[in-house]
C-alpha cells in the first residue's frame, strides 16, 4: 500500500501560501513551436529588461529614489529561473542579473505574508531574520567565491538599515567588485566617520570607477584626499556644509576630467571668486548641471563670469536655484541670455516682498525646453500675496514670446494656467503683415497648491498662424482650478488633466467635451507622447500607465 500510494493524484493545494508557491513555480506550459533559437542576444536582452526591469536601471540615485513598479524581488527571481531554462539564455541572462543589483528589505507584493510566516517559524528565539542582511551575506559570499561575476558587478543599491548596520559585510563584498560604479553607502562614509574607516579604504584600494561621491560637514579630509588621485572617473559630486578653501575645491576639481555634475548646498564661505581665474590654479570645470542651494553669496555676477567662458556656455544644460539669496528672480534673464545652452532651469526661492515697480527684461532663452518655477510666498495673512507679481512676471515672458522653445512648466501656483486666460488680448493682424510677438508654442503646464501632494497637468494649445479656432460649446469645462481644488490627493492622487486652447483674440479658453463629459487632455491632444491617444502623467514610468482612481469623481 505504501507503494502504491505513490501514484496517487495529489490534491490541489487549499492554502494560500502553498497556492500562491504553484502559481509562481508552476506556470503554464506552452506546447507550441519553440521560437526562441532564432532571437539573437540583444533581443534577448531587451525582452529579459521587461522580465526584471530594475537591471537596466544605470542611475546614481539611492535605493530610496530609484523605484520601479512592482516587485522587484521577484523580479530578479523570474530572471534567474530564464537563465536556467536554456544554455542560449544563460550568458544574457547572467549578465543582467548581476549588472545592476538592488537588495530590497520586503517583497512588495503579497508573497512578503508567505514569506515572513516562514522566517518566523524558521528563526531561533522568536527573533525575525533579517531578509536584506541574509541577502547580502548571500551576495558576498558569492563574489568572493567567484571573482568573474564580481567583475560584472557595477550598481549596488541597499536598504538604508542595512548599510548602516552591516559596514564590515559590505566592505567584504566591494573589496572584490573592481568595475563598480555606484554603492549606496553609510552616512557616515562621506562625514568621516571612524566607523567606516575600513569601507572607506576598501572603495579608495579596490573600486576606482565609482563615479558618484557626496562630501558633508566633517569630511574635509576625504575631500582632500582626492589629490592624491582616487576616484578620477567621478561624474557626480555633491558638497554640503564642509568648510574649505576655494583653490584647494579648484585644484580637485582639475583632478577629475570627466565631472559633469556638481551640487554646492549650505556653503557660506562660497562667493563668486570661485568662478574667477587665478594664475596657478584649474579653472572651474566646463559643467553638464550645476546646482546651488542655500547658497548666499553666489550673485548672478559671478554666474555670469563663469558662462562668458565659451565651452562653459556651451556645455551648461541644467541650472539649478533654491533658496539662493544672491540670486533673485530679478537676475535670472541675465543668466538664461549668456547660458546658450540651457535644457533646464529649476528656480525655487521663498519670498515676502512683491516684485518692484521698475521694468525687467523678460526671461528669454532660444533652448530652453523645461522650466521649475516655484515661488512660495511667505506672508500667508496679506490680502494680496507677493508670488502673485512673480508669477504675472513669468506671464508677460510667456506672452512676450521670448521662451519659443519651452514645453515644460512647473508652477506653484494652482490659478496659474487659469491666468492665461486672462492675459490681455492681442488683435488680429491683417494678411500680409508679420504675426505680433505671443505664445505660439504648446506648452505643458504642472501646478501645485501649497497644501496639494499631486501636480494638476493643464495642455495649453496654441492658436494658428492667424489667431483663429473653431470654438466648442456645451457641456462642463474641464478647468484647472476645480481640479487642484476638489480632485486633490484624496480622490486618488493622480494629476488631473485638462486643455485650454485659444479663443481667437490672444487668450485663451477651457474647452467643454462634445458629448457633454470632460475628457482628458490626452484625447485632444493632436500628438501625444506616447502614441495611443493618452498622454502619461510625469509621475508614471515610460511606458506605463497608471490605473485610474476608484474614486474619480466623473464615473
Amino acid at each position: 500500500m505504501g507503494f502504491m500510494k505513490r501514484f496517487r493524484r495529489q490534491k490541489s493545494p487549499k492554502n494560500k501560501e502553498a497556492r500562491l508557491r504553484d502559481e509562481a513555480y508552476f506556470p503554464a506550459v506552452y506546447n507550441g513551436p519553440d521560437c526562441t533559437p532564432r532571437l539573437d542576444d540583444k533581443i534577448l536582452r531587451r525582452i529579459f529588461e521587461e522580465v526584471c526591469p530594475h537591471t537596466a536601471d544605470e542611475s546614481y540615485d539611492g535605493s530610496e529614489d530609484s523605484g520601479n513598479d512592482g516587485c522587484m524581488t521577484c523580479d530578479m527571481r523570474d530572471l534567474a529561473h530564464c537563465a536556467l531554462v536554456k544554455r542560449q539564455w544563460y550568458g544574457v541572462a547572467a549578465g543582467l542579473l548581476y549588472k545592476s543589483i538592488r537588495i530590497d528589505a520586503v517583497h512588495y507584493c503579497e508573497l512578503e505574508e508567505v514569506y515572513q510566516e516562514e522566517r518566523k517559524r524558521k528563526s531561533r528565539g522568536g527573533e525575525d531574520i533579517d531578509a536584506p542582511t541574509t541577502r547580502l551575506l548571500q551576495l558576498c559570499r558569492t563574489v568572493r567565491d567567484n571573482h568573474y561575476i564580481a567583475g560584472r558587478i557595477r550598481f549596488l543599491k541597499l536598504p538604508y538599515m542595512t548599510r548602516e548596520a552591516c559596514k564590515a559585510d559590505l566592505a567584504r563584498t566591494v573589496s572584490v567588485c573592481p568595475n563598480l560604479e555606484y554603492v549606496d553607502l553609510p552616512d557616515g562614509f562621506f562625514n568621516g566617520d571612524a566607523s567606516c574607516h575600513t569601507l572607506r579604504q576598501e572603495v579608495q584600494a579596490r573600486c576606482s570607477h565609482i563615479r558618484k561621491m557626496k562630501y558633508i560637514e566633517g569630511g574635509e579630509q576625504s575631500f582632500e584626499s582626492l589629490l592624491q588621485g582616487y576616484w578620477q572617473e567621478l561624474r557626480v559630486v555633491e558638497i554640503c556644509r564642509i568648510r574649505i578653501e576655494p583653490g584647494i575645491l579648484r585644484r580637485v576639481f582639475g583632478m577629475l576630467p570627466w565631472l559633469t555634475e556638481v551640487t554646492f548646498a549650505d556653503l557660506p564661505w562660497m562667493n563668486d571668486s570661485v568662478f574667477h581665474s587665478a594664475p596657478g590654479i584649474p579653472d572651474f570645470p566646463a559643467l553638464d548641471t550645476l546646482r546651488l542651494k542655500k547658497v548666499n553669496n553666489v550673485t548672478a555676477a559671478g554666474l555670469e563670469q563663469y558662462l562668458m567662458d565659451p565651452v562653459c556656455r556651451e556645455t551648461l544644460k541644467k541650472i539649478s536655484i533654491k533658496d539662493c539669496a544672491g540670486l533673485p528672480v530679478q537676475a535670472l534673464h541675465a543668466v538664461l541670455g549668456l547660458a546658450t545652452s540651457i535644457d533646464t532651469l529649476e528656480y525655487t526661492a521663498t519670498v515676502s516682498t512683491s516684485l518692484p515697480i521698475d521694468p525687467i527684461p523678460p526671461l528669454s532663452s532660444r533652448t530652453l525646453r523645461v522650466l521649475n518655477y516655484e515661488i512660495i510666498s511667505n506672508a500667508t495673512n496679506q490680502l494680496y500675496p507677493p508670488g502673485a507679481s512673480y508669477y504675472a512676471y513669468l506671464t508677460n515672458s510667456l506672452m512676450a514670446g521670448s521662451l519659443p522653445s519651452l514645453r515644460q512648466l512647473y508652477v506653484r501656483d494652482h490659478d496659474f494656467p487659469e491666468s492665461l486666460t486672462l492675459a490681455p488680448p492681442v488683435r488680429p493682424f491683417a494678411d500680409g503683415a508679420p504675426p505680433p510677438r505671443g505664445f505660439n508654442q504648446q506648452l505643458e503646464v504642472f501646478s501645485k497648491g501649497l497644501d496639494e501632494l499631486e501636480w494638476v497637468f493643464t495642455s495649453v494649445i496654441p492658436a494658428d498662424g492667424y489667431g483663429r479656432r473653431g470654438s466648442l460649446s456645451g457641456g462642463r469645462p474641464l478647468s484647472s482650478y476645480s481640479a487642484s481644488k476638489g480632485l486633490g490627493p484624496q480622490w486618488g492622487g493622480d494629476s488631473r488633466k485638462s486643455v485650454m486652447v485659444p479663443n481667437g483674440f490672444g487668450g485663451f479658453l477651457a474647452v467643454p467635451a462634445d458629448d457633454g463629459r470632460p475628457r482628458s487632455a490626452g484625447h485632444l491632444s493632436p500628438s501625444p507622447p506616447n502614441g495611443n491617444g493618452v498622454r502619461a502623467s510625469w509621475m508614471s514610468h515610460a511606458g506605463r500607465e497608471k490605473r485610474g482612481s476608484r474614486a474619480d469623481l466623473w464615473r
